[in-house]
């Protein structure tokens, strides 16, 4: 009797999905039109559309460019942005006039500059850093291949992202014409040298290993501040 009984509806429904059963290569499109008139609820299926656009530009426009207040020497250092290394344009406290060969005082002050947390403009392009101080720079020792710098913490013990970071903005120091993308680091210990090198991998990854090259193959040319198209920072 409860057989009989039964809505015609329901009856409905029943066979329709049995009738569609058979139809494998139709069974979606008939069982969603099933199943919204026997109030059966939907589910929805995601579609994997790629990522979504980022909304970090990477880049600082108009006077934002250079982002320090205090004047100082134009230079250019790379920061982390959108999973990858930027260059951005600062204004560091490097002694005007100082000699292209006064390598450390000029590494100094690119260092001082991956230390600064960035401005709120480089904040708001998506610009980070993973450098933490205290971080100092000295000279070669005795035996240390020509042009090394040596830093208050061993290099391979850095956060990686932090080594491209210094890497890449000592290497590129110079202008593009004379750099070879490659510095010679050392620590604080008795650990030889390493030379390590800035190539485009290294800006696209800077969370995988940093590069090493042979440091007696091609000694770096003396660091000096990047040449920037922007015009010295106004006093504030």
């Amino acid at each position: 009797m409860t057989y009989r009984n039964r809505s015609r509806g329901q009856n409905r429904c029943e066979n329709r999905a049995g009738r569609t059963a058979p139809g494998v290569v139709l069974a979606l499109a008939v069982l969603s039109v099933l199943a919204s008139g026997c109030g059966i609820r939907t589910t929805s299926i995601p579609v994997d559309a790629g990522a979504a656009p980022s909304r970090m530009p990477c880049a600082i426009a108009g006077k934002n460019v250079i982002t320090q207040t205090e004047p100082g020497v134009p230079v250019r250092i790379y920061l982390l942005c959108a999973s990858g290394l930027s260059s951005v344009e600062r204004a560091a406290r490097i002694v005007k006039g100082t000699s292209p060969g006064n390598r450390v005082e000029i590494a100094q002050g690119l260092v001082d500059e991956l230390l600064a947390e960035p401005s709120s403009a480089e904040r708001e392009a998506g610009f980070t850093t993973s450098v933490r101080g205290p971080l100092v720079v000295s000279g070669a020792r005795k035996g240390d291949p020509e042009g090394t710098l040596r830093i208050s913490r061993q290099p391979e013990d850095l956060p990686t992202a932090a080594l491209a970071q210094i890497v890449c903005t000592l290497a590129e120091s110079e202008s593009s014409e004379s750099t070879d993308g490659r510095v010679v680091l050392g620590g604080p210990g008795d650990y030889p040298a390493r030379g390590y090198e800035c190539g485009p991998e290294t800006k696209r990854t800077p969370y995988a290993e940093v590069p090493t090259v042979d440091p007696n193959v091609a000694a770096p040319s003396p660091v000096a501040p990047a040449a920037s198209s922007a015009a010295s920072p106004e006093s504030p």
